[in-house]
């Protein structure tokens, strides 16, 4: 087996390609062959088969044609511009968000007899408020961002190309990936990360929203298990909505807060420092707060149970099992 990894230098990118190597296999096939893709040189783990990089930018034309040639068996699309870079560049979160995934959508189109399993990560940013107290897999699509209604295209035309026949398309709406390891990145989401992270290794982290907002989180470990069952999901059994809200756990900031309190004590929870910002608070006021994701749970997709559960995939992870004094 043949898989195309598409964003393979990012967190979760790096972190699925981690596993595949560490599994050697996919659904109980064995993988071949990995083509790690993005805009800069992928990090690739040891493997027993080989992982080649490819380094180029999904949106210009040729390149996504250049990437499914040789026809891999999967193909994981995870790269995209993310929501506060998408919000702040209009015209890079669209030529990244919608031209790319359009262009990798359409090389795979034009390939006569070629059907792979294509898995597209959406985003739980395809709603927008006003929210139910629960979001069921029936709500509509009201973005109120620019790369909630990219993600949204891009989920539209995933189910338009696998209902035609150009690939088996399973779209995945991850909950925003907490806590995420490394260097802050763009997306207004990253303080529910920093506000963990940072502390946890002795240093200041910054909140720009109240203790009341809830949002709707998993870990790195179930977005890369999100991404596997997606891989190997009976597409029959996923019917003609090819896109699914994943699992995962609604918890308030203060709830998140407490939650390090009981994992890393006091000490770590003093060094949350709180900063409004109006830009985050305005762009977190419009995304979603709790899910009913009843079809990803009875197709068998898990996530945590408990946001302390989750601070300690991450310690045992990232830390060695340690924190910071």
């Amino acid at each position: 087996m043949h898989i195309l990894v598409i964003g393979g230098a990012g967190m979760v990118g790096r972190k699925l390609i981690e596993r595949l190597a560490r599994d050697g296999r996919l659904g109980g096939t064995p993988i071949t062959r990995i083509t790690a893709h993005d805009v800069v040189t992928p990090k690739l783990p040891e493997a027993p088969f080989p992982i080649d990089t490819r380094v180029s930018d999904l949106s210009v034309p040729g390149e996504a044609a250049a990437l499914v040639a040789e026809r891999p068996d999967v193909i994981l699309h995870l790269a995209a511009i993310v929501s506060g870079e998408a919000e702040a560049d209009f015209e890079k979160g669209y030529r990244i968000n919608l031209d790319g995934t359009r262009h990798l959508f359409d090389a795979v189109r034009m390939i006569e007899g070629y059907t792979p399993r294509l898995v597209f990560t959406s985003s739980i940013a395809v709603f927008g408020a006003p929210f139910p107290e629960a979001i069921p897999d029936e709500y509509f699509h009201t973005p109120l961002t620019s790369y909630g209604t990219q993600k949204a295209m891009g989920e539209l035309l995933l189910a338009d190309y696998t209902r035609r026949g150009f690939f088996d398309g399973i779209g995945i709406r991850l909950p925003t990936i907490c806590v995420r390891p490394g260097l802050p990145n763009k997306a207004a989401s990253g303080f529910f990360s920093g506000i963990i992270r940072e502390p946890l290794a002795g240093q200041e982290a910054i909140l720009p929203v109240s203790e009341d907002v809830m949002h709707w989180h998993a870990s790195p470990r179930s977005a890369v298990g999100f991404l596997i069952h997606a891989a190997t999901l009976d597409g029959a059994s996923v019917g003609t909505r090819r896109n699914l809200t994943m699992p995962g756990l609604a918890v308030t900031v203060g709830e998140q807060i407490e939650a390090l309190r009981k994992v890393a004590g006091d000490k770590a929870v003093a060094r949350i420092k709180k900063v409004p910002d109006p830009v985050i608070e305005t762009i977190v006021s419009g995304w979603p707060r709790k899910f009913d994701a009843a079809r990803a749970t009875a197709l068998g997709f898990k996530a945590e149970s408990s946001f302390e559960e989750i601070i300690r995939i991450h310690i045992e992870d990232e830390l060695g099992g340690k924190i910071a004094d």
